[in-house]
Formats: C-alpha cells, structure tokens, sequence
C-alpha cells in the first residue's frame, strides 16, 4: 500500500472533522435528544395525571349521579307523602261540609215540622170550635172565640 500525504491529510481532515463535530454538532444534538427525553417523560406524567383525574371524575360523576338518584327518590316519596296528607286533607274538610249540611237540613226539618204542627194546631182548633159552635147552636163573640182558641192551642 501506497501511503502518501492525501491519506494524511484526509487522516488530519478526519480528526478535525471528528473534533468538530465532537465540539460543535454532538453537544447540541445530545441537548436536543435530553430535552426531547425529558418533554416525553412530562408527557407521560401529564399523561397518567390525566388518567387518574379521568378516574376521579368517573368516580365523583357516579357519586354524584348516586346522590341525585336518591335526591329524586326522596322528593317522589315526600310528593307521595304530600299527596296522601292533601287527600286526608280533603276529606276531613268533606266530612265537616257534610256535617254541616246535616245540621242545616235537621234544622230546616225541625223548623218544617213546627210549622207544620201549628198549622195543624189551628186547623184542630178550628174543627173543635166548629163541632163546640154546632153543638151549643149558638154563637160565641170573637173575643171569647180568640181566647177559647188560644187555650185550645196552648193544650194541644
């Protein structure tokens, strides 16, 4: 083999290319490549991060969820509960109207029923001073006829 000064200085060359790029090129690829590394690493924390707060949401979204579930059961039960009181309600105020529409028609009967016995009072008394007109065959002035018939009917 031929050894001339071309190998040698492409042997010089290469060494200063080495140096170079050992001094010049490597540092900021390998700054570049940690840089690149640790962004990854952040990445994947930020990503794990992420997947445990997506869980904790899952799970505060279900208790949530759960405790709404129960809200609404209580508020369909105290619906429930309402309803029944305001149709005790309802007919407790029936029961008093209807009360009272019996006293009223008690009343009325009672008061028909007095009015219906005086009238029958004086109707008796009339007959009674009729047949007493008959069978004394005489005549009796008012006034005495008024206080026989007021005496008749305070008896009846």
């Amino acid at each position: 083999m031929n050894i001339n000064a071309t190998l040698f200085g492409q042997m010089i060359m290469f060494a200063m290319f080495t140096w170079f790029c050992m001094k010049f090129v490597w540092p900021p690829l390998v700054a570049a490549m940690e840089e690149r590394k640790k962004r990854i690493e952040s990445g994947l924390l930020a990503a794990e991060r992420g997947l445990s707060e997506h869980k904790e949401a899952q799970q505060k979204s279900q208790e949530i969820l759960a405790a709404s579930k129960d809200q609404a059961a209580e508020i369909i039960a105290n619906a429930g509960r309402q309803a029944a009181t305001m149709v005790e309600d309802a007919k407790g105020v029936a029961a008093e109207q209807a009360d009272k529409i019996k006293l009223n028609a008690k009343a009325q009967i009672e008061q028909e029923s007095k009015r219906v016995k005086n009238e029958l009072k004086e109707q008796v008394s009339g007959l009674v001073m009729q047949g007493v007109s008959s069978v004394l065959a005489k005549e009796v002035d008012a006034r005495t006829h008024q206080d026989m018939l007021g005496k008749l009917a305070q008896t009846l």
